[in-house]
């Protein structure tokens, strides 16, 4: 057959379309979770278990298929990030995933790898999800938080960090239990079990990126208040588990993070957060972004938008505080 420009370009699509199909049909690279490093939260079952445990069932989602996420989590654990040069500074990741998954790898595993070349050693937080079968299902996430915080302070000579220089930083859902976490730390939701539960479980400061701070305006796409608090909640609970209205003097200082177009959880959470923060005259710094969506995490905006570059933002705020 002779050559024609008919006929390269033929060709071209051929192999296209050839691309496309393999790329549909290959499965994505696999994601190590846990990391090698890792611990559990409780010594036995966590508060509140069920008599039958939910059974882990993970899975390939989000972004292109290829995000991890967790579900039926039936030993929280906590995932350890060590930095070749570390500082002393930490943070607790929470992932999101409306609190009925955890997206491990996008909100978590892909953000460690973007603080730990600051000197930051990263924590990644899998919580267990209310929606499980656990008892005092609006409580479940905050005690896994109070406790990993326990922990790692507790740990804190093994993992060489400064006790009073770890924070949170948490993403949608995750980003709700962070702010939770702020501004009910002291709140005792479970029975001490051990010393390390005698330790403060008040972050140094404070990361929510497109998070959920107040359930009364999260939006029609959010699921976080149905599976965090169930079907008509008390009232009292919901005003307990909203920390925009729990925002006092005594809150650490707030790093914001968020799309003007995020269609998930709107942006009027993060300013309604600014507004409560500058009230209680707590240090706060927000970035809103022309666009980005929801759940774009540490490494899926384009390369050259100028929001990729948050978590160097993050980190050189955090060492302010």
């Amino acid at each position: 057959m002779p050559i024609t420009r008919r006929n390269v370009l033929g060709a071209a699509a051929g192999l296209s379309i050839a691309a496309t199909a393999r790329a549909q049909t290959t499965p994505p690279p696999p994601i190590q979770w846990p990391p090698a490093e890792h611990f559990p939260l409780w010594p036995g079952k966590a508060p509140g278990s069920p008599a039958t445990l939910p059974v882990p069932h993970n899975e390939r989602n989000g972004y292109r298929g290829e995000e991890l996420w967790l579900r039926g989590i039936d030993r929280p654990i906590v995932g350890v990030y060590r930095p070749a040069s570390p500082d002393g500074r930490a943070v607790l990741v929470i992932p999101g995933g409306g609190y009925g998954f955890v997206s491990v790898s996008n909100e978590g595993i892909d953000v460690a790898a973007t603080l730990t070349p600051h000197g930051v050693t990263v924590f990644v937080l899998a919580y267990r999800l209310p929606g499980d079968g656990w008892s005092d299902r609006a409580q479940v996430p905050l005690q896994d938080a109070q406790r990993a915080m326990r922990l790692i302070r507790a740990n804190a000579a093994k993992w060489r960090i400064d006790p009073t220089k770890l924070g949170v930083l948490g993403f949608s859902a995750g980003g709700h239990l962070a702010a939770d976490l702020s501004v009910a730390h002291d709140e005792r939701v479970y029975a001490p079990i051990d010393a390390a539960d005698t330790q403060p479980a008040r972050p140094a400061y404070a990361g929510l990126v497109y998070a959920v701070v107040s359930f009364a305006s999260a939006g029609l796409n959010s699921r976080s208040a149905a599976m965090l608090l169930g079907d008509n909640p008390d009232p009292a609970l919901t005003a307990r588990r909203t920390p925009l209205d729990r925002v006092t003097a005594a809150m650490p200082p707030v790093f914001l993070l968020h799309a003007m177009d995020d269609g998930t959880v709107p942006i009027q959470q993060s300013l309604a957060m600014i507004d409560a923060c500058r009230r209680a005259k707590v240090p706060v710094e927000a970035h809103l972004l022309e666009s980005g969506g929801h759940g774009f995490g540490a490494m899926h905006l384009p390369a050259d938008a100028p929001g990729r570059l948050w978590p160097e933002i993050f980190a050189r705020w955090n060492a302010k505080h």
